[in-house]
Formats: C-alpha cells, sequence, structure tokens
C-alpha cells in the first residue's frame, strides 16, 4: 500500500511538472526562511544557559526612587558583593563586575589593547568559564594577576606556558598571568578575553568604596533551594542600612533571563529583545502557514483533472480513509523533497544571516536539537499543507465526478478565498512592518541630535595625556584639519554619570530628583556643535568658572527656572551661578526622553575621558594625519585609536538596523510565497471558467474586459485583505513604536502604500493567467459540447 502511494505521488509529481515545481519551491522557501529564524531564536534564548549553577545565579538591580517613582539599573555600590554576601546566609558567592576596559598589553615588542573585565575572586566559582591552565579557585585572588584568553596566550606566547609569564599593562603595572581561559562559547552575554582582578581597580577608584556612588555590577549565587522572593523581601532595606537617608533598593533577578529581558520601567521588567524573539517566531509561523496555505490552494486548482481519479478508485472500492492517506502521503513527498531544498538554501544563506545579525550559527545535521527542528518542521508543513486537499479531495463523491461535471459548494469556494485574505493579510502586515521599521531608523540616523555628529572625532584620554592634554590640545589646534578641541569625561553619545546632589534655592529638600553630569573642558560647546541658547561658555577668561555650570532646557524646567542664567545652584556641595543654558541635545538613546544634564569644568589638571576633535570639512584626512603626529609625541608609549562620530551613533542601533533589514528580506519572500499561491488560485479560476470564457469571446467579450473580469475578485479578496490587516497592522506597530521616546507616527500613506504594493503585485501575478486564459481559442475550449 505505501509503496502504491508513493509511486502515485510520484507520477503526479513528475505528470504536472510546474505546479510540482511551484509547490516544492513555496514550501522549500517558507520552510528555509522558518529554519533560519527559529535558528536566531533558539540561538537568542540559549544565551547565557550553559552555565552549570544557572538556575542559582542572579544579577542585582537597584530600584533608585525619585519623586516616588522607581527608576531601574544595573549599576551597584562597588563595595556590596564583599558584604552581601558575609550578610546573607542563602547567598553562596558574590562578584563584582566591572563594564569593559581595553587597557594596553605589552610583551616584548608585541603591544595591544585588549578588551576584558576587572572581576572579583569567585567569579570563575560562579560562571562556567572553564581555565586550560591554571586554577580557577586561584587565579583571580592575587592584585597583580591576569587571566588570558587562548587567542591572547597564542598572540603574546607563542609556544610557552603563558603562566607565570608577565605583561605589562598601560606601560606601568607588571601583571602575572594566572590561567588561561578556553574558548568563551558564543552562547554567553558576558564577553572578554582577560580577567584581572576587581580589588586593583576599587584601589586605583576610591568612589567605589562609597555605598553612595554606584556603577560596577553585582552578581550573586545563591545556596541551594533558597527561594529568591525570599531573599529579595530581605534585601529591600540593606542600602538604606549601610547609607543612612538612601532612596535605593536592591533586588535579585535571573541572570540568564537578563539578555532577553533587559528593559525595566518603573521597576517593572517590560520587554527587550525578548520582543524580537517573539516577533521574529510569529513571522516564521506566518511564512509557513503562507507557504502551506499556497500548496492547498494549487492542490485545489488541479482537482478539475484528479476528479476522474478520485471517483474511480471510490467505485472500485476505495475507502475515505485510503484516499486521505494517499493525498497525505503526496503531502509528505512534497514536504520531503521541500525540506531538502530546504536545507540546501539554508546553508547557502547561512553565512550572510550570520553576517547580518551579527551571530555564528551553525545547521550542524548531528545536533539532536537541529533534528528534532528539522523533522518538527517537516510534520508541522505536511500536516498543514496536506490536511485541506486530503479532506476536500477524498469527499468527492463518484457519481457526480464520473459525470464530468465537477461543482464546488460556496463554502469550499469562500474557504479558499479565506485562505488568500488571510495571506495577503499576513503579507500586508510584513509590509507595514517593513515600512514603518525602515522609517523609525531612518528618523533616527537623519534626527537632528541637537549637536553636529558629522566631522567629530574622539580618542581615549590615557597614559600621559592626563598630565599634558592642555598642550595637546593646543598643538593640535596649530595644525592642519583641525577646527576645535576639548576633553570630555563621557563619550558624547552615552552620558552615563548622573547624581542627585543637586540643591537650589526653593528646591523641597524632600524631593529627590536625577539629573546626569559631565565634566568637560573649555571650548566643548564649541567642538561638539551645540546650541547655547541664552549666557555664555566655560571660559578660560572667568577664573571662577570652575564653579560655574551650563545645563540644559530640560534641568531648568526641573528647577522650575524659566531663566536660569544668573541662578545659584549647589553641585556635590560646591556652589556656583549657571552661567549658559544649553538647547536639549541627545546624549543618551532615542528609547529614553531627554534628561537633565548639567555640564561643569573638568579639574584643574585632572583630564580623563576622551578627546573630542572637530576636523575642517573636507579635510579629514589632513585631522587624522595631524591628530596621529601629535598623539604620537605626546603619547608615545600608547597606539594612536580613535572613533568617528557619526559611525559610532550607527553602532549604537545596529540592532534595529538589522532587525530592519530582516523584516524586510522576510516581508519580501512572504509577498513572493503568497504570489505563488495567488497564481495557484487564479490557474483554478481560470479552469473552472473556461466554457464561460469561451461563450463570452463567441459573444463579442474582448480580451481586455475579460482580463478585468477574471482580475476584478482577486483585487477585491486583496482590498479585504487590507480592510482586515490595517487595524491588526496599526495596533501592533503603534506599540512597538512606543519602546521610542522619539519616534515617526504612523502616516497615513505607509497603509495607502501598503495596500497600492500589494493590488499591484497581485494584478501582476494574476496578469499572466487571465491573460492566458482570455487568449484561449473558443473552439478548442467549447469542443466538448
Amino acid at each position: 500500500m505505501l509503496k502504491n502511494y508513493i509511486k502515485i505521488a510520484w507520477r503526479n509529481l513528475r505528470n504536472n511538472k510546474v505546479f510540482s515545481l511551484i509547490n516544492i519551491l513555496g514550501l522549500a522557501l517558507g520552510m528555509a526562511c522558518s529554519l533560519l529564524i527559529l535558528l536566531w531564536v533558539q540561538d537568542e534564548t540559549n544565551m547565557d544557559k550553559f552555565h552549570e549553577n544557572n538556575s542559582r545565579i542572579y544579577k542585582v538591580m537597584e530600584n533608585q526612587y525619585y519623586s516616588g517613582i522607581p527608576n531601574t539599573y544595573e549599576s551597584t555600590p562597588g563595595v556590596l558583593a564583599e558584604n552581601i554576601v558575609l550578610d546573607f546566609p542563602e547567598i553562596e558567592l558574590a562578584s563584582q563586575i566591572l563594564w569593559e576596559e581595553e587597557p594596553l598589553f605589552t610583551v616584548g615588542e608585541v603591544f595591544e589593547k585588549e578588551k576584558g573585565r576587572y572581576v572579583q575572586g569567585d567569579f570563575l566559582n560562579m560562571f562556567s568559564f572553564e581555565l586550560s591552565s591554571g586554577d580557577a579557585f586561584t587565579a583571580l585572588k592575587r592584585p597583580d594577576g591576569v587571566v588570558i584568553s587562548q587567542k591572547l596566550a597564542d598572540k603574546y606566547f607563542k609556544g610557552e606556558d603563558p603562566v607565570g609569564q608577565l605583561i605589562i599593562v598601560d606601560n606601568e603595572d607588571d601583571m602575572m598571568v594566572t590561567g588561561v581561559l578556553k574558548e568563551i562559547p558564543e552562547s554567553s552575554s558576558l564577553k572578554f578575553d582577560f580577567l584581572m582582578s576587581y580589588e586593583r581597580w576599587q584601589d586605583d577608584n576610591e568612589w567605589a568604596k562609597d555605598w553612595g556612588n554606584n556603577g560596577p555590577r553585582c552578581y550573586v549565587m545563591l545556596a541551594p533551594n533558597v527561594d529568591v522572593d525570599v531573599v529579595n523581601e530581605k534585601l529591600k532595606g540593606y542600602i538604606l542600612s549601610k547609607n543612612e537617608g538612601s532612596n535605593v533598593e536592591i533586588f535579585l533577578t535571573n541572570f540568564s533571563d537578563s539578555y532577553l529581558n533587559s528593559k525595566w520601567e518603573h521597576g517593572i521588567q517590560t520587554g527587550g529583545r525578548i520582543e524580537y524573539v517573539r516577533i521574529f517566531s510569529v513571522v516564521a509561523i506566518f511564512i509557513l502557514i503562507i507557504a502551506c496555505v499556497n500548496f492547498m490552494n494549487l492542490a485545489t486548482a488541479r482537482s478539475v483533472k484528479r476528479a476522474k481519479e478520485i471517483g474511480i478508485r471510490k467505485a472500485v472500492g476505495a475507502n475515505r480513509a485510503l484516499l486521505i492517506g494517499q493525498f497525505y502521503g503526496e503531502a509528505i513527498l512534497i514536504t520531503v523533497i521541500s525540506l531538502l531544498f530546504s536545507v540546501i538554501l539554508v546553508f547557502i544563506l547561512l553565512p550572510g544571516f550570520n553576517s547580518l545579525t551579527n551571530k555564528e550559527l551553525l545547521l550542524n545535521l548531528m545536533d539532536p536539537s537541529i533534528l528534532g527542528i528539522l523533522l518538527s518542521l517537516a510534520l508541522v508543513t505536511a500536516v498543514l499543507a496536506g490536511s485541506y486537499p486530503a479532506l476536500f479531495m477524498s469527499s468527492l463523491k463518484p457519481v457526480v465526478v464520473l459525470k464530468g461535471a465537477l461543482k464546488f459548494k460556496p463554502s469550499a469556494t469562500y474557504f479558499r478565498k479565506g485562505l488568500v485574505v488571510f495571506q495577503f493579510g499576513l503579507s500586508i502586515i510584513l509590509i507595514l512592518g517593513m515600512i514603518v521599521i525602515y522609517n523609525q531608523i531612518s528618523y533616527i540616523q537623519n534626527k537632528n541630535l541637537g549637536f553636529d555628529r558629522e566631522n567629530l572625532i574622539y580618542l581615549p584620554i590615557e597614559g600621559e595625556l592626563t598630565k599634558t592634554f592642555t598642550s595637546f590640545k593646543n598643538e593640535l589646534l596649530t595644525m592642519p584639519g583641525i577646527q576645535s578641541v576639548a576633553a570630555s569625561q563621557a563619550d558624547p553619545l552615552q552620558v552615563g554619570s548622573s547624581t542627585s546632589s543637586v540643591s537650589w534655592a526653593g528646591k523641597d529638600t524632600t524631593d529627590i530628583l536625577l539629573f546626569s553630569q559631565n565634566p568637560v573642558s573649555y571650548d566643548y560647546l564649541a567642538t561638539m556643535g551645540i546650541e547655547l541658547l541664552d549666557g555664555r561658555d566655560l571660559d578660560i577668561q572667568y577664573g571662577m568658572d570652575s564653579a560655574s555650570y551650563l545645563v540644559n532646557e530640560a534641568a531648568a524646567k526641573t528647577m522650575g527656572f524659566d531663566n536660569p542664567v544668573g541662578e545659584e545652584i549647589t553641585f556635590w556641595e560646591t556652589k556656583g551661578p549657571i552661567v549658559g543654558l544649553m538647547k536639549d541635545y541627545h546624549y543618551a538613546s532615542f528609547h529614553e526622553a531627554i534628561a537633565p544634564i548639567i555640564v561643569r569644568l573638568l579639574p584643574k589638571d585632572e583630564f580623563w575621558g576622551y578627546v573630542l576633535v572637530r576636523t575642517q570639512a573636507g579635510q579629514t584626512s589632513e585631522a587624522l594625519a595631524s591628530m596621529e603626529k601629535a598623539y604620537n609625541r605626546f603619547n608615545p608609549k600608547f597606539p594612536f585609536t580613535y572613533q568617528f562620530a557619526d559611525q559610532e551613533f550607527g553602532n549604537r542601533y545596529k540592532s534595529e538596523t538589522t532587525i530592519g533589514s530582516l523584516a524586510t528580506y522576510f516581508a519580501t519572500l512572504a509577498i513572493f510565497i503568497s504570489c505563488l499561491g495567488l497564481f495557484g488560485l487564479a490557474a483554478f479560476t481560470a479552469e473552472q471558467r473556461t466554457k464561460e470564457i469561451g461563450i463570452r469571446k463567441v459573444m463579442g467579450a474582448s480580451v481586455n474586459s475579460l482580463v478585468a473580469m477574471l482580475s476584478k475578485d482577486f483585487v477585491v479578496l486583496v482590498l479585504i485583505s487590507s480592510v482586515i490587516a490595517m487595524p491588526l497592522a496599526w495596533y501592533f506597530l503603534q506599540g512597538w513604536l512606543e519602546n521610542y521616546e522619539y519616534r515617526v507616527d504612523l502616516e497615513w500613506w505607509y497603509f495607502a502604500l501598503a495596500v497600492v504594493s500589494a493590488v499591484l503585485i497581485a494584478l501582476f501575478t494574476i496578469s499572466f493567467q487571465a491573460i492566458k486564459a482570455a487568449l484561449i481559442n473558443p473552439v478548442r475550449s467549447l469542443k466538448s459540447e
């Protein structure tokens, strides 16, 4: 029996080459898209799950209360880990982890900046980062110890055992290699090429020993069988017990969940990358369903030619169950062939997909989880695609079909049309998503930031530049291509430092308000291109500017000043006047509203952070040559490294750009697959109305009128799809846009463009079959009469 099913299925494939090819192509594309998305989703959801104690590892988060409203941050006091593990028996291990640092490593003649982190001693005992050399329990106990990756071991100590060898860090400190890390899994959100002692960093940063200052991240591992909710209840007042008057509460959130759920609003987890995982999971399902609907429509379109075969089979004794088995067998055969082609497509597309998503996804056919995905994909596709053809075709009555007059009930017609409406509804939603995402990204890239990011270069202040910045700046200003130079403690695109220690006359002493703050050098506004609305810039001609302040419009509004220039504020117990009002400018993410910021002068001869250089338009090459020449003279022991502000800005929104590109590709493929289904339904309609078309031609109907007649119904279906899809698309896209404080509006023309595009694509697809049917000689279509 099975052999007979396969033989019949293969014969039908071979005898209907065009329709078989369309079926296989549609399913192969649908499964390939779904497989790519599922690989990406699997990679995202597996992030940080490889740690042996994953279920017990938590990240410490802070709720800082301002005006009674909690704001959630991952920064914590630098002394939290060493104390929390002593004060709470439920916590077995704790470690502070610093943000990514990039010091200079030197071994002999080899020197380069490397990316890594400062961590506390229990880090390697908490997380499952394995060492190929050294002891995980002691590797980070030495203040002068450094654990390096195998990549760094090969770079600096090729052919030698690195353990016990010395690395000079930042041309100052001799650090001993105490361990070599095995390759860090791609599924780790924590990336680093070296680990050094956090205590060493803390000794150089006294502020991190104060309970009132936040910065480093803190991770803990709970003892077995401890209820995290009980621990969180105990942690609420912990910071207050250490720092009287604190407005901070801490709590624990599962570390492996934080990669996907990184967004917090007022103390509540509200999303993050998990939103993209959900969106593309739905897209994968949509595309697979669209491909399956194609199969249903194309199978139905061929039903007229197979009706007599079914009638004969039933007449000689075949029951409905056997016929259902036959049609499911055909669906399975086509699905298996399509799956093979989809796997080949994925192998071809995967390098480009990895490049686009910045992943290293693999389609390992020996991996049980991958095989499970492939088998599940094939099974779901076969069941979905084969269900309607099997049930419909097996229900045909032999008495009717053997008379040669196969008629379909209205319910069957409505069902097929409903499938087209469903297909194009999904496609229109994807088109709208593509349009809105593209426009939002374009809006971000082209929005006026409030400063000029073109021709702006910045480089780190390190080594001798911390002491010689003023001389370095003066020399740069004499060199070709340089327009202006300044220093900024913070990355100009991401000011992360903030404080609530700001007061002024009339402020409610019970009200705790947060202000961003950035120490800068003279000429900061001119170099950044920030507009001054009132007052003046910080100026070396004013001897007291070390206690003068610049504020933005948001800060002035927060303080209640209509005209802030001349008003006095106290910042960290230093009282001074506001000398300038800056126009609001974007110094953080577009996901957030522009917050109040205070700009003040860097302490004399204590420069750190970044050198900002504005170059003359069209003279970037000359400016870079000038900068490198001066840099090598003032800071010869460090390599000359720099960043372009506009490129760095683009990198900040690389995730959104990637999502936009993926949306475009998948929407295009969904439309293409939908058109294959429409092609099938057009063929079915033309086949059903062959004699009607012949009679109309005999009666004098023109080819144009016949094409219009055949196309009209499909255009109506697409318009119905649009009416259903547009409110759904508006709802989901409005929700997505609300992630951005600064965003485009959902303009009416987005929807009009999506509908017009869908109609034109549908007409183009239908036109081939409509014209073909209209051109048939009526003698051929009527000869059976």
